[in-house]
């Protein structure tokens, strides 16, 4: 896996980034035991991870929807 970052100097788009990542290993990677899982497994648990995480997680900041509700909601209004 690759990591894809904006160009270097550019705070704004790396803190957000560095952001996910810190959020994806602590709630992902740390405190688990990855002895016996492929690098598939792995890729398949980091994919799930993502889904998870810009479909389904709940955000306060957007009024207690996941981001694919919030996503679709302003669909609706628009």
């Amino acid at each position: 896996m690759t990591r894809s970052m904006s160009k270097k100097g550019c705070s704004p788009d790396n803190s957000a980034c560095e952001g996910f990542f810190g959020r994806l290993k602590v709630e992902l990677f740390y405190g688990r035991s990855w002895s016996g899982w492929s690098v598939d497994d792995f890729m398949d648990a980091v994919d799930r991870y993502i889904h998870w995480y810009n479909e389904r997680r709940i955000k306060e900041s957007l009024g207690g929807m996941s981001p694919l509700q919030y996503r679709r909601s302003l669909n609706l209004a628009a």
